[in-house]
């Protein structure tokens, strides 16, 4: 993947992970550009099938697609971020330190890639502490607001 390509889809997700909303100006680990539907599935290098994603949430979601809801037990699709909006399936719980799933896709998803780890929440509060956290909404609400650049191998 060019570095054309990862710079467009970091500026795309406002530096910010495409599922917990962390901020990769005081990440400790580099984020990556990941298939939210996986190559091995038959995924592309599209920049529709691309999303911005912290480490956490990238291992934790790895090759899956979806998850098991935690409220009915139902199998779901994971969170997809090109697809669907983050407002329509998650919300920040009352002290912004959590991530709340509303729906049983964001619910499957806060749970299965464990979008309330503990440093991650703790680092949440550090931030919204001195007026850093929440990040602003994602810009693209689904959608990429200017074309990524083709998708090239390097």
């Amino acid at each position: 993947m060019s570095s054309s390509v990862r710079t467009a889809v970091a500026d795309r997700a406002g530096g910010c992970c495409e599922y917990c909303r962390s901020q990769d100006r005081f990440a400790v680990q580099s984020f990556a550009v990941e298939h939210v539907e996986p190559q091995s599935g038959g995924g592309s290098d599209d920049a529709e099938n691309l999303a911005y994603s912290c480490q956490g949430c990238n291992n934790h979601k790895y090759t899956r697609t979806r998850a098991v809801d935690p409220a009915t037990g139902a199998e779901v699709p994971l969170f997809h971020p090109r697809r669907q909006r983050w407002s329509d399936h998650f919300a920040w719980a009352a002290d912004y330190s959590e991530v709340v799933g509303l729906t049983p896709t964001g619910r499957a998803t806060v749970a299965a890639l464990r979008l309330n780890r503990p440093g991650v929440v703790n680092l949440r509060t550090v931030l919204f502490s001195v007026g850093l956290h929440p990040p602003g909404p994602p810009t693209d609400a689904g959608r990429s607001p200017r074309p990524l650049p083709p998708a090239t191998t390097s």
